[in-house]
């Protein structure tokens, strides 16, 4: 299924559609400041084993990245000191992953790696989405080596061909082709291990 909804003004009964498909265990397609990308409530530990197989990943060796609604939201998932809030609070929203110790509210799928990816997207269609469900959203993109462009940007070429994957694709207009920023967070000292679209602050 594709489904119109418009960054600019997202319409409230096109957002809790996509909510209720998410606290139902479904997938869904969503445009982000970066890439368009999968996710599934991140709570939902059968859910995001699915979105892990889709995209041929182990969820116990690699990393995993939560999307949360503001700052204030962070702290329940992962360990924020004082340097890092300062740090996300400069730089958030916008096309940036930090990499922080996880806390003991994700699932044991999460904990396993004693640390997780977080995200605030500067875009308002994947934040009303969180801020409606109630729970962070487990993202990953939908890029893969040597895909075509169209394929990562165009919602309608997206839907075409993940329709029989997920249940739902937002069509909220075309998407970039560079991922976030990637920020290891996990010591004092900061390290920006993927450059993306992000200019860290």
């Amino acid at each position: 299924m594709l489904l119109k909804i418009y960054p600019d003004n997202p319409n409230p009964k096109g957002i809790e559609r996509v909510v209720k498909i998410l606290r139902d265990g479904g997938l869904v397609i969503y445009p982000t400041d970066t890439l368009y990308a999968i996710g599934c409530d991140a709570l939902n530990v059968r859910a995001v084993e699915r979105i892990c197989r889709i995209k041929g990943v182990n969820p116990q060796k690699s990393n995993l990245s939560i999307i949360c609604y503001n700052l204030a939201g962070i702290s329940e998932y992962a360990k924020v000191n004082n340097a890092t809030f300062k740090l996300l609070k400069k730089n958030l929203p916008g096309p940036f992953t930090f990499i922080l110790p996880a806390c003991n509210e994700l699932p044991k799928i999460y904990k396993n790696r004693k640390e997780v990816g977080i995200r605030i997207p500067d875009h308002s269609i994947v934040r009303e989405i969180v801020h409606a469900l109630g729970n962070p959203i487990l993202t990953m993109s939908i890029s893969e080596d040597g895909e075509q462009p169209e394929y990562l940007t165009d919602p309608e070429l997206i839907h075409e061909k993940y329709e029989s994957l997920v249940d739902l694709v937002i069509h909220g207009g075309y998407g970039n082709l560079e991922g976030s920023t990637v920020v290891n967070c996990l010591s004092d000292d900061y390290e920006v291990v993927r450059q993306g679209i992000g200019i860290l602050q």
